[in-house]
């Protein structure tokens, strides 16, 4: 079974795949964390995060392991993980790996921006999770401060309008909710009540998946 969960930047979209993976007991990929290697990749070897040719060449040859994942965090990797996500050659560089994490025997999760779009269309469940603006900003400056790092509202509020307004532009694999995915939007709800309704929306979409191979 793979679950497929997209949303924007601060939606509850990790928090929630993190929490089905560990109900299902399925491998957990959080993609973003792909785009934000190369992105810090890019900056310690000085380029420019506009470099296609750069970013195509970090992609290829990439280790997954070479950043500790708290290297990976906070607002300044964020912005320029989205801007190098918008390159075709670094999305399309990084498809396979994605696709092969989800091909796993069983199953698996996997959060992002076009999971159920283009790296698992066929996924049995989808969800494209989301939140008002506001609620993501708050949610993202109250993380931020966690780690000790300071940032207002109101910037905070303009990156995360940017970097919708770019994920959802870009012309390869924009972000999008696909045809077949349940919205969840959960700006009123707290972490528990949005698994539990994440874990009916996953359950209805197995039983139907279930039904049809009965009929066939």
């Amino acid at each position: 079974m793979v679950i497929a969960v997209d949303g924007p930047a601060a939606s509850g979209k990790g928090t929630l795949a993190r929490r089905l993976s560990a109900h299902y007991g399925l491998p957990y990929l959080d993609t973003g964390l792909l785009y934000r290697m190369v992105a810090r990749a890019m900056l310690e070897a000085g380029h420019d995060l506009r470099d296609v040719a750069a970013a195509g060449d970090v992609v290829s040859r990439f280790d997954e392991g070479a950043f500790a994942e708290e290297a990976l965090r906070g607002r300044e990797i964020g912005e320029a993980a989205s801007v190098v996500a918008a390159m075709p050659a670094v999305r399309s560089g990084l498809v396979e790996r994605q696709r092969r994490f989800a091909a796993q025997a069983g199953g698996a999760v996997l959060d992002g921006r076009d999971i159920g779009t283009v790296i698992c269309p066929d996924a049995p469940a989808k969800l494209f999770v989301t939140a008002t603006p506001e609620v993501r900003a708050a949610r993202r400056q109250k993380e931020l401060a966690g780690r000790g790092e300071s940032a207002t509202f109101d910037g905070i509020l303009a990156d995360i309008r940017r970097r919708d307004a770019r994920d959802s532009g870009r012309s390869d694999a924009p972000l999008k909710a696909a045809e077949d995915a349940v919205i969840l939007d959960t700006s009123a709800l707290t972490i528990e009540e949005a698994l539990a309704a994440a874990i009916a929306i996953v359950e209805r979409r197995r039983a139907t998946a279930q039904s049809l191979l009965t009929e066939r």
